[in-house]
């Protein structure tokens, strides 16, 4: 599995924390240093069943600077989020966990990165 991180964020490292108690094999990904491409995140919203506003921090400055609060949140929107959140990574909800069997959850809590592990 892979999990997508930012060192300076606390649930991430609770969960990896989770996940080396559990004796989980895995990849770190640091994707403010490597960002997904807007291929990468479609695909991994597949495997979240969300849509990319769903795992976008709104809450950033960044956020407000693109005006994203007042951007439309459906089908002839979606790759514009996905582009924003390509070419502004820190907008991305983290961690983000993408399991072998093609499931991923966005791993803010322990019951969500245990999920994985089953």
């Amino acid at each position: 599995m892979e999990i997508w991180i930012n060192p300076a964020c606390s649930k991430c490292s609770s969960a990896l924390s989770l996940l080396d108690e559990e004796g989980a094999q895995y990849t770190v990904r640091r994707y403010l240093d490597d960002p997904p491409t807007a291929a990468e995140l479609d695909e991994v919203l597949h495997r979240l069943g969300l849509e990319p506003w769903d795992i976008a921090r709104t809450g950033e400055p960044i956020a407000s600077e693109l005006g994203l609060d007042g951007w439309e949140r459906d089908s002839d929107s979606r790759n514009r989020w996905i582009a924003a959140l390509a070419a502004q990574p820190i907008l991305i909800q983290r961690p983000i966990i993408t399991a072998d069997d093609h499931t991923a959850v966005v791993g803010r809590t322990p019951e969500a990165v245990r999920s994985v592990l089953l």
